[in-house]
This record gives structure tokens, sequence and C-alpha cells, in this order.
């Protein structure tokens, strides 16, 4: 590697201040640091050395990602197969003699053409996601003359896994610009920002349009050679109108994911995965994801006690909270997330006790959004600078008391 190391500095003096490149630097400096160890490095005390940047704290959450993107693809293609399988989508004469000439095509048991029908939905989202965040990223860094974030990486990511298979990429493209801009790069870029960009983009979509967003129809994309998108409503929805839903279901389909849903956001197994991977690498806080345990348990119970006769959202069990919608995948990687959380230790845990609070809240007391976790976490996020603040004024003040003693 020494030779490329040696070419690299010899380019190098063309991007710094003053070369004839000098308004691509953010280009190569993303470029360099990718393959090389940053140059600005601690080599004496009293300073602390760690191995760990920017760079790879968001690679090793893309990592904590994968479980729930393969996830993504399989589901997505296996709730399309099922549906055509079962009848639930009509087929013309046609198509009726090819499914049955080709019954291994549309058999949901099959995981491969399954994970394949999937990508066919999962990989342009993904695709037009990154495309869009790049340009917004690249743009806003030469704009500004700073280095290239690799918050967008992530972003990238979350976006496409927390949309329907069904969204049409324009509004990716829109959602992705939205949520970068205005909820990162207005403030500074990574690292200033105090609200998610991919809940931003998301709440963005949700509001902007709804019909896309919501409802029975863009859960279940079944549109392979002309067939029209089936219409399924998530448990989740289900659950708001009946609660005999919950009884007959499965529990385990849901904790799995193998449920109608966002293309990412269905298994609780998988999001399980990255926080693991996320809790060893201390990228994610134990704290946070206990305060959301906590208040979602509270905050449940006590719904629970309390009872309605026109509401069955009141009887729903936090477990069943735990492996429905967006909770657990909001939890581990939006949640946990280092930059628009609480920073103090007690913060962090006041902060996911209020998205635990919040978004059982959202989803009992609120029928018409059954969802809650985006909207319970954007709202905590405007909160954590004032909680980190009183939690580092308590502790001045007790220091003073004890200096004073």
């Amino acid at each position: 590697m020494q030779f490329l190391r040696d070419i690299h500095d010899k380019v190098d003096p063309l991007f710094q201040k003053g070369g004839k490149l000098e308004k691509l630097y953010p280009l190569w400096e993303a470029h360099d640091t990718a393959m090389f160890t940053p140059g600005q490095v601690t080599r004496t005390a009293p300073h602390i050395r760690d191995g760990m940047d920017l760079k790879r704290m968001m690679i090793t959450v893309v990592i904590a990602l994968h479980p729930c993107v393969f996830f993504a693809l399989y589901n997505t293609g296996y709730q399309a197969m099922f549906a055509i399988s079962q009848g639930a989508v009509p087929l013309d004469t046609w198509q009726t003699a090819l499914y049955e000439g080709l019954g291994l095509w549309y058999n949901p048991g099959n995981v491969a053409l399954c994970t394949i029908f999937g990508a066919l939905y999962f990989v342009p989202v993904l695709a037009v996601g990154f495309l869009v965040g790049s340009i917004v990223e690249i743009g806003s860094a030469i704009i500004r003359g700073h280095e290239v974030n690799e918050g967008f990486l992530v972003t990238g990511f979350l976006l496409p896994l927390t949309l329907p298979p069904t969204i049409p990429l324009w509004m990716v493209a829109v959602g992705m610009a939205f949520g970068l801009v205005f909820g990162k790069e207005v403030f500074g870029g990574t690292g200033m920002n105090f609200l998610n960009p991919a809940l931003t983009a998301r709440a963005f979509l949700f509001f902007s349009y709804p019909a896309f967003m919501s409802g029975d129809a863009p859960w279940i994309a079944a549109d392979f050679m002309g067939i029209d998108s089936f219409s399924g409503a998530t448990w989740l929805a289900q659950a708001a109108v009946t609660h005999d839903v919950l009884e007959t279901a499965s529990f385990g389909d849901a904790f799995f994911g193998w449920i109608p849903g966002s293309m990412g956001e269905t298994s609780a197994f998988c999001a399980l995965l990255g926080l693991g991977i996320l809790l060893v690498t201390r990228i994610g806080s134990i704290q946070t994801v206990t305060g959301v345990i906590l208040g979602t348990i509270v905050m449940a119970g006590f719904l629970n006690a309390l009872g309605s006769d026109s509401n069955p959202m009141f009887a729903v069990p936090f477990w069943w909270h735990m492996v429905l919608g967006g909770w657990a995948f909001g939890m581990v990687f939006m949640a946990t997330d280092p930059v628009s959380s609480a920073y103090t230790g007690l913060g962090r845990f006041c902060y996911g006790l209020g998205i635990g609070i919040l978004v059982i809240l959202i989803r009992v007391v609120n029928p018409a959004y059954p969802e809650g976790m985006m909207l319970a976490i954007l709202f905590m996020n405007m909160f954590a600078p004032l909680i980190d603040h009183f939690v580092v004024r308590a502790n001045i003040d007790r220091r003073l008391q004890r200096s004073a003693a």
C-alpha cells in the first residue's frame, strides 16, 4: 500500500489551499481518508488515543443495518408473492396460465426468488437515495469549503428502509434532499444538526404525500407483469380498528418480520441483531435503549389498566407494541443516533424514557396515526439539548455544594 500512499502524497498539493483543484478538496479528502488513516492523529500524552473516527463510526452503523437490508429484500418479495399465490391479486387468463406453468415463480416459500423480487423494489429506492444524498452532501461541502461528512451514508440506508415498497422514486429523491438540507445542512452538517435527517425526510414525505405513505395500498408490492398493488393494511393499523387481530395473529411472525409494512422496519429480530453490534462497539447507548424500553412498558401498562370501551389500542400489551411498526427499528437506529440524541448518561436515559412514553401515547390516544415512533423521536430530538442542559447544570451545582462543604 505504500506506493498508493506515495501517489496520493504527490497529487495532494493540487487539492490543498492554493492548488489548481482547491475547490474539489472535499472530494479528495473523502477519497483520501476512506483509503488511509487520517493524517491528524494523536501521538503523545496526555491526549486520549482511539482508533474510532467519524468514518469508522458511520461504517459500523451501516454494517449493523445490513440484517434489516437483507430482510427488506426478502420480505418485500415474500409479501407480494404470498398475495399472488393466495389469489388476493386477480390475474388475467394469460397470467393464470403463466402462474400455473411457472408455479415456483410465485412461490412465497422460495427464498431466492422472493429476494430477487424484493430487490426490484428496494434497490432502485436505495440507489436514488444514495445518488441524491451524494449530490447534496458533496455540493454542500464544496460550497462551504468543508470536508464531506459521512452521515449521508447512514441516511441513505435509513430512509429507504422506512419507506413502503410502492413509493415513487421521485418522492424518494425529494424526501432525501429535504431531509439532508433542512434536517442537517442548514445547521452546519453532521454533528451540528439536532434532528435526525432520515426521520425528517420521512416526516416530510408522510405529511406531504399521505396517500403514498399510509393507508392500505402502499405496503404490498405486486405489480410485476402489470399486476396492480395488493391492498393490505399493516397489523398495527388493523390493531387500531380491532384488538381481535392480535388475538389471532402470530407473535413469532411479527417478531421475525413476516408481515406487511415498511421495507426494513418489520423485523424486530433483525433490528436486535443490529443493536448487538452497536452496543458492542459502544456506538449505541445502553442508557437510551433502557429508557425507551422502560418508558414503553410503563406507559403501555398504565393504559392497559386504564382501558377503553371504544379504543382497542388501549388493550394492546407492551410486548406487541415492541414488535409492531417501527418501534424496534426506531429504537435501535434512530433513538441511539449520537448526534441528535442527548450526550450525558442521565440525559440519554431521560431522552429514551420520553420516546418510550410518547410512542405509546401517540399510538393509543391517536389511533388515526397508529405508528408513533417517528414523531416520538423527532419530538425528543428537539428536547435533547434542553435535557442535557439541566443534567449538566445539576452536576455543576452538586459539585459546587461539595466544594463549599
